[in-house]
C-alpha cells in the first residue's frame, strides 16, 4: 500500500472518453484520484456532482480529476453523461488499482459482510508523489476540503 511522499508507479486503466488512462501522461500537474463504490447510487451521485461543480476551480489550480470504482466502463459512461461529468471515470475490474491504494475493505450491508471500496481520495503532485489521502469519506464537505489542501499546496508552490 502506498504511503504519503512515496512516488506512484504508473497504472494503465480503461477511461470513459474512450482511451486508456495512464498516470504518466500527467506528470506537471496534480492528480486528484476520487475512489467510490458505485455508479449512480446517492452517495456517489453528490460526490461526483460536488466534484463537478467545482472543477473549473481546481482546473485553474493545474489540477486533473479522475473517479475510479470497480464499475465497468459501460455504466461508467451512462452515469458520466447522466451527470455531466467534465472529467473521466475510470474502471478498475480487477481491483488492481484499488489495492495499490488500499481501499478495498469489509463492510456491513444488511448484516452481511460484503468487499467493497472504502470512498476515499489521493492528491498525487505533479512530481508523481502521493502527498494527501482522506479515507472514510463522508461525502458532504468533502470536495472543499481537497479544495482548501489543493489551495495551501498551489499558494506554497508560487512562493
Amino acid at each position: 500500500m502506498l504511503t504519503i511522499n512515496q512516488a506512484v508507479e504508473n497504472f494503465i486503466l480503461p477511461s470513459t472518453n474512450s482511451e486508456e488512462f495512464s498516470l504518466a501522461n500527467y506528470i506537471g500537474k496534480n492528480v486528484i484520484i476520487y475512489f467510490y463504490p458505485k455508479d449512480d447510487t446517492p452517495g456517489c451521485t453528490v460526490e461526483g456532482q460536488d466534484f463537478r461543480d467545482h472543477w473549473h476551480l481546481f482546473t485553474e489550480m493545474n489540477c486533473i480529476i479522475v473517479g475510479i470504482s470497480r464499475d465497468s466502463i459501460k455504466s461508467h459512461e451512462a452515469f458520466k453523461a447522466k451527470m455531466q461529468f467534465p472529467f473521466e471515470l475510470l474502471s478498475d475490474i480487477d481491483e488492481k488499482i484499488c489495492d495499490l491504494f488500499g481501499v478495498m475493505k469489509l463492510k456491513n450491508m444488511y448484516g452481511n459482510q460484503v468487499r467493497g471500496i472504502e470512498r476515499s481520495t489521493f492528491v498525487i503532485d505533479s512530481h508523481g508523489l502521493l502527498r494527501k489521502e482522506w479515507r472514510g469519506v463522508k461525502v458532504p464537505g468533502h470536495v472543499q476540503e481537497v479544495l482548501d489542501y489543493i489551495k495551501t499546496v498551489s499558494n506554497n508552490s508560487h512562493k
